[in-house]
C-alpha cells in the first residue's frame, strides 16, 4: 500500500497542478493528492511490461487514462469499462496482450475471466471495497506458470487508507466475505414465467408442473404456491382493472383447468427484455457507418451539443449528431475533450469487513509504525499517515470508532447548525437502514424533516434551528421495532422508487419501445411512478413485495442492524457521546465521503406531490385565468379523440383478438354485445369471441340496469358488491372475494375511461345514485370538479390524468391550427410587428418614444443606428431632445455592449426600473480593462457619480487619456452617463487627441485647459457613474429568465432558436426554453411550427400568429431597413440567400451602416457599409429590382439615408454595370468613378 505524500491532510505543493482532475484554481485543488499520485503511477507503468490499473467508476477510468497520457506525452494508457462498445474493449485487450499498450485503466469490466500472462502488475487506486473484489483484481497479474500475482494499492484519503490496510491483510489470509444468494426474487420469476409460457407455443403449461420446476432451483426452493399464484395474478391482469388499466396482461391463466399460455407478443417481449441488469437509459455512441463506440449517460447527452468533443476510451470524439437513441461521432485526435460522467450505484462495504476494520482500528492505534509496515503491507509514509489518522481521532473523541465502540459526535457546522454524526465502521448497508429509521424518529420526536445521510463510515444528521442537540439516546432504537420503522420509511424513500422501477422492468411491466431502441430514463420513471402510486394500495402486489424484499435484504442489511442495536442495548458495544468544537478526523472524512442525499431524486414516489400539483393547477387557473371556465379551453375535437382512446373506440385501440377483447372488458368494464362490436376491428365477430371467453371462464354475463352486459369474470365480486348483480356459478373463489368500497371503485374506473362526467351519467349507466362516491373521490384527490365539458351546462367530475390528457390534446390541436408559413412571411411580418413606418409624424413625442423603447430594451445596437435608423422609423418623427429628456430624468439608461473600433460601440437601452430583472446586455468583443488608468477611473466613480471636470481634478491623467479610459469602461458596460449626447459626439483617437494637445501647448495653461475642455465637452458632458449599482438586488435566475423570455416574445412576436442565438442570450435557447414552455402552459404563448424550416420549437404570442398568417398573404411594398435593425430578420432568424457564383468575401452581413431592401419578404438589394457598394440578391432580370431601387431612392430623398456614392454594383463598376442606366434614370449623378445620390 503506497502513499506518495508525507501528509494526506496537507499534501505538499506540486509542480504540476494542471494535472489535478479537479483543477479549478482554488487552494484546495492545488493541494490535492492526485498530482502526487500520477507520477508514481507512471513510474510503475513504465517499469513493467503490462499493467492493469483498476478504479471504481467509469469517469475515473477515463480521467486517469487522460492524465497518464498527458504526463507521458504519448499514449501509454487506454480506458476499459462497460460503457465502451464490446469491439472497442476487445481492441484494447488485444493491444495489452500484444505488448502494444503498457497500461489499461479499467473498472470491474476487466475483473473477471481475463487471463493475460503478459500482465505483470495490477494497481488499485482507492480501496476495492471488498476482499473478494480485491483478490479478483490483483489476481489478474502473474498468470504465467510459477509466477506470483503482484499488486499496489493507492488510497485517496485517510479513511480510504484505513480500509485498504484491512482489505490487503484479509486478502493475504483469504478471508473473503460470505456470498449471499437472493431468495424468491419475484421480478425475475415473473420474467421467467413469461419466457416458459412463450417457449411452449400453443401448448398450455400446467401450473403444478411450473411450481415443481421453479422450486427445483436453489433460489426458489422455498417459494410457496401462494407466492407463485400471486405472480400469475399479476401477469394475467388480475389486479383491479380500473386502476391497473395500463398494466397489460402477459399470459392467460385458466384457473379452472390449472394451466396458462402466453399472450400474443409474449415471445418477443421475453427476448427483447431479458436479463436482470437495470436499464440506465444510456445512449449508444456510434460512428457514421453505424459501428458502435460505446455509451453515454442520458443526462450528459442532454447537456451536450453537436460540435462538442469528449473522451471515451482515452480517445477524443466530436459529436456530429444527437438522435433519439444514439449519438453519432467522428474521431477528433489531438483535440481536448470533456471527461464524460455516468450515474450508477456505489459499492457498499459488507458488514463483516466493517467489523474487521473496527477491530483493526482498536488494535492499531496503540501500535508502532514498524508493526503496521511489517504485518499490513504498508510503506512507511502509509503507516505514518494511518497512525496519525487514528491517534488524532482518539484525541478528539477519546476512543476510536471500532467493533466495540460507536461514537456519537456533535458539532456546529459552518453556518452554526448542529450536526450529529454516528461514527461506525459497519458499512453502508447497515447505516442506510439505521439512517431511515433515525429520520423517522427525528421527525416524530423533534418535528424536524432532516434526512439522515449515510456512508460506509457512519451517518450524518443535519439539525437546523435546534437550540440544543439531542443526546445519544436518539440513535438507540429498539431492536424489535427497527424493522417496522425501516419498512414504514422505505415506501416514501427515493431508494424504494428506484428499486421498484428496476424490478417492474425486470418483471416485464415496463418494457422497451421496440428492439434496438432505448427507452429514455425519464419516461421509465414516469411510468414507474404512476404504477407505484396504484400498486402501493395493494400490499400483496408482487413487485411491491419484491421491492421490499430487495431493499430489506439485498440493499439494506436490516438483520445486521438488529444485531448491532441488540449488542448496544446489551452493552456488548459501547456508545460514546462527545461534543467537539469542529468535526473530528473521522467525521471530516464522512462529510466528504457520504452518498448524495437524492441519488434517486428522479425516482421519488409522487403520491405526496400529486395533491399539491392538482391544487396548484386549480390555483393557477383561478389566478391566471380568473374564473374562466375550463370548458372554453378544452377543444371539442380533442375531447372526442381522448374519449375514443379511453373507450377503445379509436382505430389504434380496437381489439384484434379475443385476448384483446378481454383487455377491453378489463379496461372499460361492463359492455353490451352491441357496445363490444364497436370495440373490435372490422371483420371480427365480437359476439362469438365473447362466447369463447365465457367458456374459458374469463368473461360472464350479468343483468344490469335492465339489460344484459358482459364483464370480466374477475370483476364478478366488484359488480355484486357495488350493484347487487348476481354472478353465475362455477367461478373461481378468487373472483368472488369481498370488494371493499366496491361502488367507489366502479365509479373511479368509469371516470378514468370517460371525459368529464356528471352524476346523471352514472345514474343512467348503473341505475343508482353515485353522488356520495363522487364526493368521496373528489375529497381524496382522485377526481377534480369544475365546468369542464365544452357545451356543458353544469359542473362535472373528471379523472386528473384524463384532464391532463385533454389539456395536452387541446394544446396539440392549437399547434396544428397554424400551418407553417414560408420564411419570407416572417420577413414581411417583423417590420409590421415593430411598427416600422406605421405612425404618422403627428402625435410623435416623448410618450410615443417611450412606447417604442419598451420592447427594444436590451437590444445591443451601434450607437449611431439608434437615432439614425431605428427610433425615427418607429416613432413617425424623431427629435434627439426626446431621448435626452428620458435620460436626464433618470427614466432611461444606456449600457455599453462592446466597442466597434476606437470611435463607436454597441449600446443597449433600458428603463431604469427594468434593469435589475433584465440584467446587462451580452457584451461582445470586450477585453480585460485592468490598466492603472482604468482602475483609477473605477475608483473615482465608485465614490459616486461625477462630471468629467471632477474626474480631471481627482484622477491624475491627461484629459485625452482620461477620456480614452472612460470610454473603454463605457463600451465594456461598466460605466454610463445620464446624457445621450456623448454617444452622438465624434470621438478623436488617442493619438489625434494628443496631437491636438501638443498644438495648444504654447498657450497659457488655464485657458488652454479650458479650450481643451470645451472641445471635449460634447464627448464627455453629463454625469458619469458605474453601472454595477443599477443591477444590485437579489434577482432569482428563473425570474430573470422569465423576464427575458417575455421581452423576446414582445420584441419578435414569433420566437425561434436562431433568433435567440442571434440575441446572444446567456445559455442560449435552452436557458429560456423552460420559461417559454411555462408561458405556453399558462396560455400566454403558443408553441408550434409556425415558420417552415426554423425547427419545431417555436413560440408565439397569440395575436402574432394571426398577423403572421396575414403577412403570408400580404403584398406589401418594398421596405428599406438597416441591416442590424431587429425588424430585419436576415442574418439572424433567417439565413441570407445564397447566390450562385457569389463572392463569399462580399456576402451580406449585419453590420452598422449597411442597408437591406426587402420586397415581399425577400432581400432584393443590399447596400454595403458606407454606401459605396450595392449587391443584388435576386436574379438580374427580377422585376422586383426596380421597385426596390425606387424605395431606396425615396429613403435618401426624404433624408432618412445619407448620401450614397456607388463605386461597385455586384463587384463591378457601378457606371458600367447593367443597373447603371436605371440608377441614372432614378436620379443618381454620374461622376468619374461613381454614381452619387444625395437628398
Amino acid at each position: 500500500i503506497q502513499v506518495p505524500v508525507d501528509s494526506m491532510v496537507e499534501p505538499e505543493a506540486t509542480p504540476a497542478p494542471e494535472l489535478d482532475p479537479l483543477a479549478g484554481g482554488t487552494e484546495a485543488t492545488r493541494r490535492s493528492i492526485w498530482p502526487a499520485i500520477y507520477p508514481e503511477l507512471l513510474e510503475l507503468v513504465q517499469a513493467h511490461r503490462s499493467t492493469i490499473l483498476f478504479v471504481n467508476n467509469r469517469r475515473a477510468a477515463e480521467r486517469l487514462a487522460l492524465r497518464l497520457n498527458e504526463l507521458a506525452e504519448h499514449e501509454i494508457a487506454r480506458a476499459h469499462h462497460g460503457s465502451l462498445a464490446r469491439e472497442e474493449r476487445l481492441v484494447v485487450e488485444e493491444m495489452l496482450k500484444a505488448g502494444e499498450l503498457p497500461c489499461l485503466v479499467a473498472t470491474s469490466s476487466l475483473e473477471l475471466g481475463i487471463d493475460m500472462g503478459a500482465v505483470d502488475l495490477v494497481i488499485q487506486v482507492e480501496s476495492p471495497k471488498s476482499v473478494a473484489r480485491g483478490l479478483q483484481r490483483i489476481g489478474r497479474a502473474g498468470h504465467s506458470v510459477g509466477d506470483v500475482s503482484r499488486g499496489r494499492i493507492f488510497p485517496k484519503f485517510r479513511a480510504d487508507l484505513l480500509e485498504c490496510a484491512v482489505v490487503a491483510q484479509r486478502m493475504r489470509s483469504a478471508e473473503i466475505e460470505t456470498t449471499v444468494v437472493p431468495r424468491n426474487a419475484l421480478d425475475v420469476l415473473a420474467q421467467q414465467i413469461v419466457a416458459v409460457a412463450a417457449a411452449s407455443g400453443d401448448r398450455a403449461v400446467s401450473v403444478d408442473e411450473l411450481h415443481a420446476l421453479v422450486t427445483r432451483t436453489y433460489s426458489y426452493a422455498e417459494l410457496s404456491r401462494a407466492q407463485l399464484e400471486n405472480v400469475l395474478d399479476m401477469l394475467d391482469g388480475r389486479y383491479p382493472s380500473s386502476e391497473f388499466a395500463e398494466l397489460r396482461p402477459r399470459i392467460v391463466w385458466d384457473r379452472v383447468h390449472g394451466s396458462l399460455r402466453a399472450r400474443p407478443g409474449a415471445r418477443q417481449l421475453a427476448v427483447t427484455n431479458a436479463g436482470t441488469i437495470p436499464d440506465r437509459g444510456l445512449y449508444s455512441v456510434t460512428l457514421p457507418d453505424g459501428r458502435r463506440v460505446g455509451e453515454l449517460d442520458e443526462e450528459m447527452v442532454y447537456e451536450a451539443r453537436p460540435g462538442q468533443t469528449f473522451l471515451l476510451g482515452a480517445s477524443t470524439w466530436r459529436i456530429e449528431e444527437i438522435g433519439r437513441d444514439r449519438v453519432i461521432v467522428t474521431p477528433a485526435p489531438g483535440l481536448p475533450g470533456a471527461v464524460p460522467f455516468w450515474k450508477g450505484d456505489g459499492v457498499g462495504r459488507p458488514k463483516e469487513l466493517g467489523e474487521a476494520i473496527g477491530a483493526f482500528s482498536r488494535w492499531a492505534v496503540e501500535q508502532p509504525a514498524e508493526i503496521l509496515e511489517r504485518k499490513y503491507d504498508l510503506e512507511p509514509r502509509a503507516a505514518t499517515n494511518l497512525l496519525e489518522f487514528l491517534r488524532e481521532q482518539q484525541e478528539a473523541t477519546r476512543v476510536v470508532p471500532s467493533d466495540r465502540a460507536i461514537v456519537v459526535e456533535r458539532f456546529r457546522d459552518e453556518i452554526g447548525d448542529w450536526r450529529l454524526c454516528v461514527l461506525s465502521p459497519f458499512g453502508g448497508r447497515v447505516h442506510a437502514a439505521w439512517g431511515l429509521a433515525l429520520s423517522a424518529r427525528i421527525r416524530d420526536q423533534l418535528g424536524l424533516e432532516s434526512d439522515a445521510i449515510w456512508s460506509d463510515d457512519g451517518i450524518i444528521v443535519h439539525l437546523p434551528d435546534a437550540e440544543e442537540p439531542p443526546g445519544a439516546d436518539l440513535v438507540m432504537l429498539e431492536p424489535d421495532e427497527v424493522e417496522d420503522a425501516v419498512v414504514a420509511e422505505l415506501s416514501a424513500s427515493a431508494l424504494f422508487g428506484a428499486r421498484f422501477r428496476e424490478n417492474a422492468a425486470r418483471a416485464l411491466l415496463i418494457t422497451r419501445a421496440r428492439p434496438g431502441r432505448r427507452t429514455p430514463l425519464w419516461q421509465q420513471r414516469l411510468k414507474s411512478q404512476s404504477l407505484l402510486e396504484v400498486a402501493k394500495k395493494y400490499g400483496e402486489f408482487p413487485i411491491i413485495l419484491e421491492t421490499y424484499r430487495e431493499c430489506l435484504r439485498d440493499v439494506l442489511d436490516v438483520p445486521g442492524l438488529v444485531e448491532l442495536l441488540t449488542a448496544l442495548h446489551r452493552r456488548e458495544l459501547t456508545l460514546v457521546e462527545v461534543e467537539t468544537p469542529t468535526a473530528s478526523p473521522f467525521a471530516s472524512s464522512l462529510l466528504f465521503d457520504y452518498v448524495a442525499t437524492y441519488m434517486y431524486a428522479g425516482d421519488a414516489p409522487n403520491a405526496e406531490r400529486r395533491a399539491a400539483a392538482l391544487s396548484l393547477d386549480r390555483e393557477l387557473l383561478r389566478e391566471l385565468l380568473g374564473q374562466e371556465e375550463l370548458r372554453d379551453l378544452i377543444d371539442p375535437g380533442a375531447l372526442d379523440q381522448v374519449e375514443s382512446d379511453l373507450q377503445f373506440l379509436s382505430d389504434m385501440r380496437r381489439a384484434t383478438s379475443r385476448d384483446g377483447l378481454h383487455d377491453v372488458l378489463r379496461g372499460v368494464g361492463d359492455l353490451t354485445t352491441a357496445e363490444a362490436e364497436l370495440r373490435v376491428v372490422e371483420g371480427l365477430d365480437a359476439s362469438s369471441m365473447l362466447e369463447e371467453l365465457r367458456r374459458e371462464r374469463r368473461a360472464i354475463v350479468i343483468r344490469l340496469a335492465g339489460e344484459e352486459r358482459w364483464i370480466d369474470a374477475a370483476d364478478a365480486g366488484l359488480y355484486r358488491d357495488a350493484l347487487g348483480a348476481a354472478p353465475p356459478g362455477g367461478l373461481p373463489a378468487a373472483f368472488l372475494e369481498d370488494v371493499p368500497d366496491a361502488l367507489t371503485r366502479l365509479v373511479r374506473r368509469y371516470a378514468a375511461t370517460h371525459g368529464p362526467i356528471t352524476a346523471d351519467d352514472l345514474r343512467s349507466r348503473y341505475g343508482v345514485d353515485c353522488t356520495a362516491s363522487l364526493a368521496s373521490l373528489e375529497r381524496g384527490g382522485d377526481l377534480v370538479r369544475g365546468e369542464l365539458r365544452p357545451g356543458g351546462t353544469e359542473r362535472e367530475w373528471c379523472d386528473p390524468e384524463v384532464l391532463r390528457r385533454l389539456r395536452r390534446a387541446s394544446l396539440a390541436v392549437l399547434r396544428r391550427e397554424v400551418e407553417p408559413v414560408d420564411p419570407r412571411a416572417l420577413a414581411r411580418f417583423l417590420p409590421a410587428w415593430h411598427g416600422v413606418d406605421r405612425h404618422p409624424a403627428t402625435g410623435a413625442g416623448v410618450d410615443r418614444l417611450r412606447e417604442v423603447l419598451v420592447p427594444l430594451q436590451g437590444v445591443a445596437l451601434p450607437a449611431e443606428v439608434w437615432e439614425r435608423d431605428v427610433l425615427p422609423r418607429r416613432a413617425g418623427a424623431y427629435s434627439p431632445a426626446w431621448i435626452d429628456q428620458l435620460c436626464a430624468s433618470g427614466e432611461l439608461v444606456w449600457i455599453g455592449a462592446g466597442a466597434l473600433g476606437r470611435s463607436s460601440g454597441r449600446v443597449a437601452l433600458y428603463f431604469r426600473e427594468d434593469l435589475p430583472v433584465l440584467g446587462p446586455p451580452p457584451s461582445r468583443g470586450t477585453v480585460a480593462l485592468d490598466s492603472p488608468a482604468h482602475e483609477a477611473v473605477r475608483k473615482r466613480l465608485a465614490a459616486g457619480a461625477c462630471f468629467f471636470t471632477d474626474l480631471l481634478v481627482d484622477v491624475d491623467l491627461a484629459p485625452e487619456e482620461l477620456q480614452e479610459a472612460l470610454w473603454d469602461l463605457a463600451w465594456a458596460g461598466e460605466a454610463t452617463n445620464d446624457a445621450f449626447a456623448p454617444l452622438r459626439a465624434p470621438r478623436l483617437t488617442l493619438a489625434r487627441a494628443q496631437r491636438e494637445r501638443v498644438r495648444s501647448a504654447g498657450r497659457p495653461g488655464r485657458f488652454a485647459a479650458r479650450r481643451r475642455g470645451a472641445g471635449a465637452s460634447a464627448q464627455v458632458q453629463g454625469r458619469w457613474s458605474l453601472t454595477e449599482p443599477l443591477f444590485r438586488g437579489e434577482v432569482d435566475p428563473s425570474v430573470r429568465r422569465r423576464a427575458q423570455a417575455e421581452l423576446l416574445l414582445e420584441r419578435y412576436g414569433i420566437l425561434t432558436r436562431e433568433q435567440v442565438r442571434a440575441e446572444g442570450v446567456p445559455g442560449g435557447f435552452s436557458a429560456i426554453y423552460p420559461e417559454l414552455s411555462q408561458l405556453e402552459t399558462l396560455g400566454v404563448a403558443r408553441r408550434g411550427y409556425f415558420v417552415e424550416g426554423l425547427g419545431g420549437a417555436q413560440f408565439a404570442l397569440p395575436g402574432a400568429v394571426e398577423r403572421l398568417r396575414g403577412a403570408d398573404r400580404d403584398d406589401a411594398p418594398p421596405v428599406v431597413l438597416a441591416a442590424v435593425d431587429p425588424a430585419q430578420p436576415y442574418g439572424a432568424a433567417l439565413a441570407w440567400p445564397a447566390r450562385e457564383g457569389g463572392d463569399d468575401a462580399r456576402r451580406p452581413a449585419r453590420v452598422p451602416g449597411a442597408y437591406v431592401v426587402l420586397s415581399g419578404g425577400e432581400p432584393v438589394l443590399y447596400v454595403e457599409r458606407g454606401g459605396r457598394g450595392l449587391q443584388t440578391l435576386v436574379g438580374a432580370d427580377d422585376p422586383r429590382i426596380e421597385p426596390a431601387l425606387v424605395a431606396l431612392v425615396e429613403q435618401v430623398r426624404t433624408g432618412r439615408l445619407k448620401r450614397i456614392a456607388l463605386e461597385k454594383v455586384d463587384g463591378e463598376s457601378a457606371i458600367d454595370s447593367p443597373l447603371g442606366p436605371l440608377l441614372v434614370a432614378l436620379g443618381f449623378q454620374q461622376g468619374p468613378r461613381r454614381l452619387t445620390l444625395s437628398a
